[in-house]
């Protein structure tokens, strides 16, 4: 199982802004993704969370970018794609992959990683957090956004 080994974070996240940015294909695992994101910045503390939404995956990495040039403490990127029988899945998964670790690095602005990478629905399911999913990426991306800006302060 990929979640093996995850670390078990304690984060205080109190007065952090945070933009999520999720894309809006396949409703039913968003909307797991975003409720994970959610749950684990509310228990991290952060209430200034602003959710945008953008329609694919493909926009995820300009959203992101914008979002982080307002001043915002993390951004936290959303999204999945599904292999179909195109090259399509490894232009897009390279793009936005690609594009939202430039946002981080160019910004020094931690970008949270959501983004599902599956070869069918079973496994972004799975990945979901929603009721019987084995891992919860979106709270994952979203622990992960607020643990690297409490990292990078103490630099």
């Amino acid at each position: 199982m990929s979640g093996a080994g995850a670390p078990s974070l304690t984060l205080d996240g109190s007065g952090l802004r945070v933009v999520v940015v999720a894309a809006s294909w396949h409703t039913t695992v968003m909307d797991g993704l975003l409720d994970g994101a959610r749950r684990a910045l509310g228990k991290a503390g952060v209430t200034e969370v602003r959710e945008v939404r953008v329609p694919g995956s493909f926009e995820l990495p300009v959203a992101a970018a914008k979002a982080a040039a307002s001043g915002v403490d993390a951004v936290v990127a959303l999204g999945v794609v599904i292999r179909g029988g195109t090259p399509h899945f490894e232009y897009v998964c390279q793009a936005a992959t690609q594009g939202l670790s430039s946002v981080a690095l160019t910004t020094g602005v931690p970008v949270g990683f959501g983004l599902l990478t599956c070869d069918d629905e079973a496994q972004a399911l799975d990945r979901a957090g929603l009721p019987g999913s084995s891992e919860d990426k979106g709270a994952e991306a979203a622990e992960a956004a607020v643990a690297t800006v409490l990292a990078l302060r103490d630099l």
